[in-house]
């Protein structure tokens, strides 16, 4: 079912009126960031993205939200909407000033929120849109061969992300380079998606990732670079800021065959990682890292990491090491959660299913804990997986988080919102319904705070503005067929044994 429609009409005057000046403070202080000669800090870093462009040239008209009710992604209680004027890619006005100056244009469409609820477009801290929606490691690494059809297939998906009503994510780890690339092609109005933030490959050790011996022992396979000495660490961070990488990732954590311990284990040590992340910031890059272990998290925490997924299974020391860096946290448990609540109907196994049920109660005790010393927390949903596609789940977290940290509904919302936008390098630049943001908002059919559900559900979404500009949701969801080789083929579903052929 589609939500019920919001009044929108556009309204023209026939006198003309000056149109508004350049597009926010955001623009003098990116500026100001560039110019700098000294190694910034993690909030100059997660503040200061370097690009402002915000897709197709041409004049936006005004829109003037009114009406409904106003969750501005700050924290703060939601209020009766007092009027929201959007004019290019920045809030013009929030409050009584809104109609004011919107009567003053020549044009502006207006949108009747009433019954509905006005709040910042989502951002999802951790995506792999690049991936095509693989259903294991094998896909991943050995069926993607190529680089182009890869890069279409991403900004095929990327509408789906949008029109979910997320409005920006951050993909840490990608396919060849196609990352930067798509970013660029959305920035320029080339592909229609959200704003971007992206790394990378993953720098992963010749132990690996959670991939085993998948990884080879040197070179890129997939997402994974594989770095041996630290002096390929230094070469491989530079080589891909050179070429756009808005973040470097590290795969701290990984699987080895005869591990004395359940979970992921520590495959970096702490000099390595402070020699990647020293190399970064020196080159006014964050760096973002996988973690899913006590030592691991620590140790990051510790060497200057800038934003860390997943954190799970943290000690106290870990917590420790975290709080005093203030490093905000993506726990990333979408993933697990949906493996949990819904892995049977995908076809999961039970012992998968109870592992990822046993990672989400034994983190959110620690997580919580963290989040109340004042550790900055994003969303992130982990889509670009089959038990995550595109599109489907990026609003997920938000219940997980009310559900099982016992964060507020409006807490949780904040995550997703004003949080989320150090993930795009644009913290204080977006993620909230206040004047001089940047223009991401979205209209909610119903009230997230009585069910947060309603944010996972796309067909709730009545408005997205990205960018400025509304979004047409009335179009047919985007799909495609699978390309030749995408999906791993088999000869049988089990074993032909004697047993089976003569018992049918």
């Amino acid at each position: 079912p589609k939500p019920s429609p919001p009044m929108i009409r556009t309204v023209l005057r026939t006198s003309p009126r000056p149109s508004p000046g350049p597009t926010g403070p955001h623009r003098s202080a990116r500026r100001a960031a560039g110019s700098t000669r000294v190694v910034p800090t993690n909030k100059e870093l997660l503040r200061n993205a370097a690009s402002t462009l915000s897709g197709p040239p041409g004049n936006r008209v005004p829109i003037l939200i009114h009406g409904g009710t106003l969750i501005d992604g700050t924290g703060a209680d939601a209020i009766a909407n007092p009027g929201v004027l959007i004019h290019g890619d920045q809030i013009k006005a929030v409050g009584p000033a809104a109609e004011q100056q919107a009567s003053q244009l020549t044009q502006v469409t207006r949108v009747d929120a009433t019954g509905k609820t006005v709040m910042p477009g989502l951002i999802d801290a951790h995506c792999h849109v690049t991936f095509a929606e693989p259903a294991s490691n094998d896909e991943l690494f050995f069926h993607r061969p190529s680089e182009g059809l890869a890069a279409l297939v991403a900004g095929h998906g990327v509408q789906k992300v949008l029109r979910a009503g997320c409005t920006g994510f951050l993909d840490a780890d990608v396919l060849y380079n196609i990352g930067a690339d798509l970013r660029d092609a959305i920035e320029i109005g080339a592909v229609e998606g959200p704003r971007m933030s992206t790394g990378g490959n993953a720098l992963l050790t010749a132990v690996g990732g959670t991939a085993g011996r998948l990884i080879p022992e040197d070179g890129l396979r997939g997402y994974a670079q594989v770095v041996r000495t630290k002096d390929e660490i230094v070469q491989t961070v530079r080589r891909q800021i050179k070429h756009g990488a808005d973040w470097i990732k590290l795969h701290i954590t990984g699987l080895i065959p005869r591990q004395l311990k359940r979970g992921e284990i520590t495959v970096w040590t702490q000099e390595e990682i402070r020699l990647a992340c020293d190399t970064a910031h020196a080159l006014h890059t964050p760096v973002v890292a996988h973690v899913r272990s006590a030592e691991s998290t620590r140790d990051a925490a510790r060497a200057g990491v800038d934003l860390l997924l997943h954190a799970t299974n943290m000690d106290e020391e870990a917590i420790e090491a975290v709080m005093e860096a203030q490093v905000p946290l993506v726990p990333t448990l979408t993933f697990q959660a949906n493996l949990a609540d819904y892995g049977a109907a995908a076809g999961a196994s039970p012992e998968l299913i109870e592992i990822f049920r046993k990672e989400i109660e034994n983190s959110s005790v620690q997580l919580k804990k963290a989040y109340d010393e004042g550790v900055p927390m994003l969303c992130g949903s982990e889509t670009g997986f089959s038990i995550t596609p595109l599109g489907e789940w990026h609003g997920r977290e938000v219940e997980v988080l009310v559900k099982h940290l016992g964060l507020t509904p409006l807490q949780a919302i904040s995550c997703a919102t004003q949080q989320g936008a150090k993930a795009l390098r644009l913290d204080g630049q977006v993620g909230t319904v206040q004047e001089g943001m940047l223009a991401d908002v979205i209209v909610v059919d119903g009230d997230p705070l009585k069910d947060v559900r309603l944010l996972n559900d796309r067909t709730k979404m009545a408005v997205v503005v990205s960018k400025g500009r509304m979004v047409d949701l009335d179009r047919p969801w985007p799909t495609r067929q699978p390309f030749a080789g995408e999906h791993v083929g088999v000869w049988t579903s089990r074993k032909l044994t004697r047993e089976v052929a003569f018992s049918l």
